[in-house]
């Protein structure tokens, strides 16, 4: 084995340190009897918030963003339209067209939303 230097002692690294923080490690996510902490429930009646937008983000930021992500859905669209048969291919190249004319209407209003030099 090639030389190297000894590891220096460090009390950090103390084995009954190690085994008490592998000990509660282990007991928190492999023991199906610890408490674990509840996830409130969704009052009925009001939808599931999964994804949050933040409400200090400006519009025009918002509608950069959405640009951006039609555009790529509508390249994926396009790619896998391209790579189906004939009887799938037009459903799904008409949804390629489908997310280009509303790629095409949020940039109309980005348009007019620039100031001019």
């Amino acid at each position: 084995p090639p030389d190297v230097d000894p590891i220096p002692y460090d009390p950090a690294l103390d084995p009954q340190k190690i085994k008490a923080a592998t000990d509660r490690a282990i007991s928190f996510y492999l023991n199906p009897g610890a408490l674990k902490i509840s996830i409130p429930s969704v009052p009925s009646g009001k939808s599931s918030r999964i994804f949050l937008i933040d409400p200090t983000v400006d519009e025009e930021t918002l509608l950069v963003e959405a640009c951006e992500s039609l555009a790529a859905a509508s390249d994926m669209a396009r790619d896998i339209g391209c790579a189906l048969d004939d009887s799938n291919r037009r459903a799904v190249l008409m949804l390629h067209q489908v997310i280009m004319l509303s790629e095409l209407m949020v940039n109309r209003v980005l348009d007019g939303r620039r100031v001019p030099n």
